[in-house]
């Protein structure tokens, strides 16, 4: 019989968008299952609907509730995890570097929406003739 797979705590935390070290204990020492992996998806255990609700949340979940980017948080000086509630309060907030950051990222978005559509009429170009 094969071993089931395994992965590391720090992986599993990362897959399920949450932060490691505010984890239970029980969570951060052992290897994960693919079966208890699969598990915490579907019917996630209370303490890790808190953490997705309330956090703290690690930085790519920081960013994407925010509408910046990692590099956006890197830049204003956001280094820590922070909770929803920090969160909505920069979101009211509204410092100058969220809204530069967020109008950046906008940019971004714009720009790669543009080349992708570019791209797409070149191959349908091509496909006609």
């Amino acid at each position: 019989m094969a071993q089931e797979q395994t992965m590391k705590p720090e992986t599993a935390a990362k897959k399920l968008g949450i932060l490691l070290s505010a984890a239970p204990e029980s969570f951060r020492d052992a290897p994960v299952t693919r079966t208890a992996f699969d598990e915490l998806r579907t019917s996630p255990p209370e303490w890790l609907e808190d953490l997705r609700r309330d956090g703290p949340h690690p930085r790519p979940v920081v960013a994407q509730k925010l509408g910046v980017s990692i590099s956006g948080l890197s830049r204003s000086g956001i280094d820590d995890a922070l909770t929803t509630a920090q969160i909505k309060d920069l979101l009211v907030e509204k410092p100058e570097w969220l809204v530069q950051e967020r109008a950046t990222q906008a940019a971004v978005h714009a720009e790669n929406a543009r080349v992708k559509q570019e791209r797409a009429a070149k191959a349908a170009a091509r496909a006609e003739g």
